[in-house]
């Protein structure tokens, strides 16, 4: 018989073969299945998501900085300075209102304000810069800006 005689399969419809087709199980339920039933299981974990060749190498470079960097960095709380500063802004007259008020206006829940008033919050610029509008107060220094000098004209005499 010569190699042009004879006839070669390729593809899953070939019978004559002794074992199955490998198979990817997707959930738990069909992974027990398979080991119950005796069959070989290989596992495989996967590491990225998404299109691994257009992050090459990320994950291991996080892990390095992460590695590199022996000291612990606290997290920066608001200064007591602005928290006192938005309490008597509260206070004063024309912008009486409570924490709870004040969290109505600028979106968020009062226990922000109250974090935010005593100095126990961490520092969230996005806050303070809403908190400074409504009160009119520098987001940085808590001082009233209404009260300032304007810019252009001097006290001198």
């Amino acid at each position: 018989m010569d190699d042009w005689d004879t006839v070669t399969k390729i593809g899953s419809k070939v019978t004559g073969g002794a074992s199955q087709r490998e198979t990817v199980v997707r959930g738990k339920s069909a992974l027990n299945a398979a080991q119950r039933s005796g069959a070989v299981v290989a596992t495989e974990k996967k590491f990225t998501a998404g299109n691994p060749s257009s992050k090459p190498g990320v994950e291991g470079q996080r892990l390095t900085k992460v590695d590199r960097s022996d000291d612990i960095v606290p997290v920066q709380k608001v200064s007591a300075d602005i928290g006192a500063a938005i309490r008597n802004r509260r206070g004063q007259e024309g912008y009486k209102m409570t924490q709870a008020d004040l969290a109505k206006k600028v979106n968020v829940p009062a226990n922000d304000i109250k974090q935010l008033e005593s100095g126990q919050a961490t520092k969230n610029q996005q806050l303070l810069n809403k908190v400074a509008r409504v009160l009119k107060i520098s987001p940085k220094t808590g001082k009233p800006l209404d009260e300032e000098p304007a810019k252009g004209s001097s006290s001198k005499k």
